[in-house]
């Protein structure tokens, strides 16, 4: 291991530290003098607080963090970079061009956006960053009114895929080439080459030198429909199961407490909970249904039987909820694939020790 790499690893530590202690002025007292040890604000951004923020993700995916803290820890984090942001005094005029930087409606998990922006601004760009969650009707809105050379979208969930088309759609109508980012878009970008985005970037390193390359306008979109790039949505099924997600939550809820006697002694807090799941559940089913992908369902089944499993709930817990579901969906074929394929994938997934099989909460 070199001298760069054990700093670097100390510096994420003390970070680390901070964070979990909830010292916001030590957090930005480590960044700074990270700064003024000679790293840069580039790298500052993407080898420090990027991957120490990544951690306070899985440690609250292994249940050792609780949602307060990593909560707290996020807002930090946000506030670090802020602070750097108006301390890095070497910020190079911005001559490269105008670009958008933007959650898609309903997504607000904003790090991975504003890591992007930040870096773009170090780069010599010209950047409006319009933060989380921004309905598509305010950002073309925007982009009539900035002259934006490119605007770049960024969604964490691949549930947000179906607001994350129309608005690549809509950018691409109004001639801004879209360059999408973020896990939403898939670990490889499938999704964001199959919604029509011009390019897709796995990190802001990789998207800021796209965009210095520059993004073909591969083709306008003035008056296409989410079918043309989707012909499976003639089916109806993704339509149909979004509508219904309220019913479907509440029929689920009803089967699992005929079948889990358990549930008759959980509290309000613990049915929450699980009609929680159950709406996610059904919101990653919709997605898998909207891109025709059976891995996103898959997968998300099984994150969500480790998450339950490092909170003591074994994986089978999740089976009688989609084999409730399988029998609401049972005139849906694709449905009822992607169900039935959930199902084998769970099958063995992790130890059947823990809690009572049937509950999440």
């Amino acid at each position: 291991m070199t001298e760069q790499s054990h700093d670097l690893r100390t510096i994420r530590d003390e970070l680390w530290a901070a964070l979990t202690r909830r010292d916001e002025h030590r957090a930005v007292e480590i960044v700074f003098a990270a700064l003024d040890g000679g790293m840069d604000a580039e790298k500052a951004l993407l080898e420090v607080i990027a991957p120490v923020q990544a951690r306070v993700g899985s440690e609250w995916a292994a249940n050792r963090l609780t949602v307060a803290q990593e909560h707290a820890a996020s807002a930090i984090t946000e506030r670090v970079i802020a602070a750097l942001a108006h301390r890095s005094a070497a910020r190079p005029s911005p001559g490269l061009g105008r670009v958008t930087v933007a959650c898609v409606d309903q997504e607000w998990h904003v790090l991975p956006a504003r890591l992007l922006a930040e870096v773009l601004t170090l780069r010599g760009w010209q950047v409006d960053f319009l933060g989380a969650q921004v309905p598509t009707p305010h950002l073309i809105a925007h982009l009539h009114s900035s002259g934006a050379d490119a605007v770049a979208l960024s969604s964490t969930l691949p549930t947000r895929l179906p607001v994350a088309h129309a608005a690549i759609s809509a950018c691409k109508a109004v001639g801004v080439p879209v360059l999408a980012g973020g896990a939403g878009f898939g670990p490889d970008g499938r999704y964001a080459h199959r919604l029509g985005a011009n390019a897709w970037a796995a990190d802001a390193r990789s998207g800021a030198q796209q965009l210095a390359d520059g993004i073909p306008m591969h083709s306008l979109t003035e008056g296409r429909q989410q079918i043309d790039d989707l012909p499976h949505l003639a089916d109806q099924e993704y339509t149909l199961v979004a509508r219904a997600q309220g019913r479907l939550v509440k029929q689920v809820l009803a089967h699992l407490e005929e079948r889990v006697p358990a549930m008759a002694a959980y509290t309000d807090h613990q049915r929450e909970r699980t009609a929680e799941d159950i709406a996610h559940i059904v919101d990653f089913l919709a997605g898998s249904l909207y891109v025709d992908d059976d891995d996103l369902f898959t997968t998300f089944m099984t994150w969500t039987a480790g998450i339950l499993a490092a909170r003591q709930v074994p994986a089978r817990s999740l089976v009688p909820a989609l084999d409730a579901l399988a029998g609401e969906l049972k005139d849906f074929p694709r449905a009822t694939r992607l169900l039935n394929r959930a199902r084998l994938a769970l099958e063995g997934a992790l130890p059947t020790t823990g809690r009572h099989p049937g509950a999440f909460a």
